[in-house]
């Protein structure tokens, strides 16, 4: 497997620390609303990843956090009149149920920061030993200039940065880019704390549920969105190379962001809640289904920016009826004939699929194979003789394929009675006897058979 590893820009081979073992932390949301498809597509794209080194024999620990503290949950908390952890576990429900819509595997853990208190609060001590961070009036700040190599992951220097950041005006700040640690606050959810009652930043929380879960600093895989590589995954690095003296992980993955073009819309804009284009995934996976989207989010190379209108929908329904077509034709057809399902593959194709895959995750040519796969099993269902062990062999193929992609379709299981109905029609059929043919053809298709 090679990917592009945001850190060094250029596409790696993947190498795990362990052998045979690949550990992957994928950032999570603050869980303060639904997901919208945005967050979808790093949902998609990470189980992607994961299932594509699977069957290819490794062992993936893949962990994605939730962010439970925040001042958008403290503030939907005190609008609702609830508690935030009536907020946070109503949205973590929500994102596990849209993961389980998109037909992604929920992560091996899934830490919450709430439960990880202890362990940020004796970092964040750490990193003041160290003389990384400072304390001011109860609030605890990193201090940049601690780490030399401050902006390896952006690629910008310390000036860069301060020109081009948004940065918070904050006298109680040594430098600018200095980050929050530590908040001291009255506000909503509070920790007593050596320095105050309050609550921690964002920043460090990821870097210690790393930690906790891996049990080791330095880990295989990091990946998020575009948007956390600055500042939150720099400040992440930073962090660790102040306290733990490595990396915290060995390649970063980036996926791209979305662009929204609606009815409305006369060009592509990039999905804001300031704009007001908002997509929700659980409304478009209501409308269109979990196919459809999980279709979509993989249908553009992951690093790309991925452009969703109303064309976007209906190709992918499109492209997903031909390849079901030729699914459920071939379940039909092998059990009319009483054919056993091969467990076998076709070597070639398969090794097409993987071969994508393996090219810094290249969905796109993945979908080529499976269209090339599933002509070739369309060919051989058209044949007057039909091979039923080269049918299986394909339809197993396509299945196997489909199960990397996240695509699931419903099987097809004839019982005895739809057999005997279908051998009736094709009988009818042959014997020119349209009329009694239509009448089987219509209880087939009733039955979503044909």
């Amino acid at each position: 497997m090679k990917l592009y590893n945001s850190l060094t820009q250029k596409i790696e081979t993947l190498e795990p620390i362990v052998p045979g073992e690949v550990s992957m932390y994928v950032c999570g949301p603050t869980v303060y609303n639904y997901p919208h498809v945005g967050n979808a597509r790093p949902i998609v794209v990470f189980d992607t990843l994961k299932k594509a080194l699977e069957v290819q024999g490794l062992k993936v620990k893949y962990v994605s956090n939730y962010t439970d503290v925040d001042d958008k949950i403290i503030h939907a908390a005190i609008e609702n009149n609830v508690s935030e952890k009536e907020i946070t576990d109503k949205y973590i429900k929500a994102y596990a149920q849209t993961r389980s819509d998109l037909h992604a595997d929920q992560p091996d853990v899934t830490p919450r920061v709430t439960e990880t208190m202890d362990q940020v609060i004796a970092f964040i001590q750490k990193l003041i030993d160290e003389g990384a961070a400072y304390q001011v009036d109860g609030d605890v700040y990193f201090r940049v200039s601690a780490d030399s190599k401050y902006g390896e992951l952006s690629h910008q220097n310390s000036e860069d940065l301060m020109v081009g950041a948004r940065i918070d005006e904050n006298d109680k700040k040594e430098n600018p880019l200095d980050f929050t640690l530590w908040k001291a606050t009255d506000e909503g959810i509070q920790w007593d704390t050596p320095w105050s009652k309050g609550r921690p930043g964002w920043h460090t929380e990821c870097v210690v549920m790393i930690q906790d879960v891996f049990k080791k600093p330095l880990i295989d895989i990091h990946g998020g969105g575009l948007d956390l590589k600055f500042p939150h995954h720099e400040n992440e690095i930073a962090q660790c190379e102040c306290v733990n003296h490595t990396h915290l992980a060995n390649m970063w993955v980036h996926n791209g962001m979305i662009n929204i073009k609606d009815d409305k819309a006369s060009k592509f804009e990039k999905m804001s809640k300031s704009i007001g284009n908002v997509q929700w995934a659980k409304d478009l996976i209501a409308e269109y289904g979990g196919n459809t989207i999980r279709w979509i989010l993989i249908s553009t190379h992951y690093r790309a920016p991925l452009n969703l209108s109303n064309e976007s929908f209906t190709t992918a329904q499109k492209e997903l009826g031909r390849i079901e077509t030729a699914y459920r034709q071939a379940q039909v057809k092998l059990q009319i004939a009483d054919a056993n399902k091969s467990d076998e593959v076709d070597t070639t194709l398969w090794q097409s699929f993987l071969d994508a895959l393996n090219d810094d995750l290249n969905t796109p040519n993945a979908i080529s194979t499976v269209f090339e796969a599933v002509k070739q099993l369309n060919q051989s269902l058209r044949t007057r003789q039909m091979d039923t062990d080269k049918v299986s062999m394909l339809l197993n193929t396509v299945e196997k394929m489909l199960y990397v992609l996240g695509i699931e379709f419903e099987p097809v299981v004839l019982t005895t009675e739809d057999k005997e109905t279908y051998r009736a029609w094709r009988e009818a059929v042959k014997a020119k006897n349209f009329d009694v043919a239509d009448t089987y053809r219509a209880k087939l298709q009733a039955k979503g058979i044909l």
